[in-house]
């Protein structure tokens, strides 16, 4: 429209504008309502083939068993039977390739809820081994599960990277680490060193997966009012820091986020000074000091970066104006 449009024009354009927007509204209606029926029948279809298969299955190694004992009339009927499920297998194989596979989406929202699920569930076992129980079997088991979540978490992101999800190169890289720093944990020996260490170690991850469970929770919401917007991608995922697109809404986590990561600098720390004592001879005292160290390091600048760029733009955007 042109700038010198008249105040007529401009209204009748709005009026346009709303009846388009009527349309896009009821279309969209009709597409979600089409949508929806067409996801229950591919459900109901994939349901019932997935049926057919197993007691095709089930069926198949009956005949083979009744086949021993049979007349040649039933042996003839029972090869018959066998030769039409075999055909059958084909059939359904075939059907199977319209409907749709399991996407990226649906990989995505299982590796949230594999991390929000193990979260609770470390948060649980940490509170049990530090309050409860003073066992190395305990804490073994602990630090097994440990290395277990962060192995699963390597896959599952290398899987969704491949997939469309951009996740940030040290929020992978970190998660490499955590896995390493878990295995040195589980292979140290109970005595005086593990024990001077064991309640701060207990305590951290206590705090960790309460902050790790925090983020979770307001950034899936965050994300979904981003997405909504087209603001961010659908395969974007929550991450154990902190990003540019946090900033509106999550500034609120970023002093939990500093104080755990000041956290892994005084294990750190701890550890190295624990080197010092006469009786220390675990080399798991030094191969978990430096991974802490690496962290801190890797979690604070990186999260200072991001604050420092929004910082710059905030500035930038406030000169420019």
């Amino acid at each position: 429209m042109a700038a010198g449009a008249s105040a007529a024009e401009c209204l009748r354009e709005w009026e346009e504008l709303q009846d388009g927007f009527q349309r896009i509204q009821d279309n969209h209606r009709l597409y979600k309502q089409k949508l929806e029926e067409l996801t229950k029948l591919q459900d109901g279809i994939s349901s019932s083939i997935a049926r057919q298969k197993k007691r095709l299955k089930e069926l198949s190694l009956s005949l083979k068993k009744c086949k021993a004992h049979a007349s040649p009339e039933q042996e003839s009927s029972i090869q018959e039977a066998e030769n039409l499920i075999k055909e059958r297998q084909n059939v359904f194989f075939e059907m199977e390739a319209y409907l749709p596979k399991k996407n990226g989406f649906a990989y995505k929202d299982e590796y949230e809820k594999f991390k929000l699920y193990l979260t609770i569930i470390l948060l649980i076992v940490s509170s049990s081994c530090r309050f409860l129980f003073n066992s190395r079997v305990t804490d073994a088991v602990f630090n097994f599960l440990l290395v277990w979540y962060y192995c699963t978490l390597t896959i599952r992101e290398s899987i969704l990277i491949n997939n469309g999800s951009k996740i940030k190169g040290w929020w992978v890289f970190h998660h490499y680490i955590s896995t390493f720093l878990s295995g040195v944990m589980l292979t140290w020996p109970d005595g005086l060193m593990y024990q001077m260490f064991r309640n701060q170690f207990l305590s951290f991850s206590m705090y960790q997966s309460f902050v790790q469970f925090l983020q979770y929770y307001y950034q899936s919401g965050c994300l979904y009012r981003l997405r909504a917007l087209g603001e961010r991608h659908n395969m974007d995922l929550t991450v154990e820091g902190f990003q540019s697109w946090m900033w509106r809404g999550l500034t609120f986590l970023l002093p939990f986020l500093f104080f755990g990561q000041f956290w892994q600098l005084y294990n750190a720390i701890t550890l190295f000074r624990m080197l010092q004592h006469p009786e220390c001879k675990e080399w798991q005292v030094l191969m978990c000091g430096l991974p802490f160290f690496i962290l801190f390091l890797g979690n604070f600048f990186t999260t200072l970066g991001v604050v420092h760029q929004k910082f710059q733009n905030k500035n930038k955007d406030t000169k420019e104006k």
